[in-house]
């Protein structure tokens, strides 16, 4: 979600000098650390009482509330989402946020939502662990190893590593993360956004997606 549909890094750097200063942690030293990270995580590393489903999923439901002209959507997001949902194509979010963060931030952009969400607090690991790609796999009706039939987008070398250890192929976006840490993480392709990330069509007959990869800046 974040990083690659949406970008809402202002609204999330006020959420966690907002955190820092409640529990009396340098909010740089948080932001140093939390990019991709699911929030509960974090505050097991600098505040671990806190470190509870319904604390996080009350902090970060209030965010897009708050803080909500503080996002944007990121180049090409709004227009594969359409298409793919005019198409009935079955995608997901995987997203190291909680539920009522994403429908928040969906909310207010005014954007599809997909029938099925892999949230924070769906999973005991966060990424790059592959549970959270292998449960939204499972969400779509794939099997685990479904290998070519999933294809993952990301902005994160963490999540880029959950999903290429999940067994898929992964299109990283240089929208929050340099070129050569997405890379390193084993992106199968790196391009600038989703606007270089096209819908063709979907076949509902053999279940396949065709998608066309433009001017990517990285290819394996």
């Amino acid at each position: 979600m974040d990083g690659t549909v949406i970008d809402s890094t202002p609204a999330i750097v006020k959420h966690w000098y907002k955190i820092g200063k409640e529990i009396g942690v340098d909010p740089e030293v948080i932001l140093a650390s939390s990019h991709g990270r699911r929030t509960i995580e974090v505050l097991e590393l600098y505040a671990p009482r806190l470190a509870t489903w319904d604390y996080v999923s009350r902090a970060e439901g209030i965010i897009p509330k708050e803080f909500g002209h503080d996002a944007i959507e990121l180049p090409g997001s709004r227009a594969l989402l359409d298409n793919l949902e005019k198409a009935g194509t079955p995608w997901t979010i995987v997203t190291s946020g909680t539920k009522p963060l994403v429908t928040g931030w969906f909310n207010v952009m005014g954007l599809p939502l997909p029938d099925h969400l892999v949230s924070a607090e769906q999973v005991r690991k966060g990424k790059p662990d592959p549970e959270c790609y292998r449960l939204g796999a499972a969400r779509l009706g794939l099997d685990r190893h479904a290998g070519d039939e999933l294809l993952v987008l990301e902005d994160a070398p963490a999540g880029v590593m959950a999903g290429k250890a999940a067994g898929f192929k992964v299109v990283a976006l240089a929208t929050t993360h340099e070129i050569e840490k997405l890379r390193q993480a084993g992106a199968d392709w790196i391009v600038r956004d989703l606007a270089s990330v096209k819908f063709k069509a979907w076949d509902g007959k053999s279940k396949k997606v065709e998608v066309e990869i433009c001017d990517a800046l990285v290819e394996a």
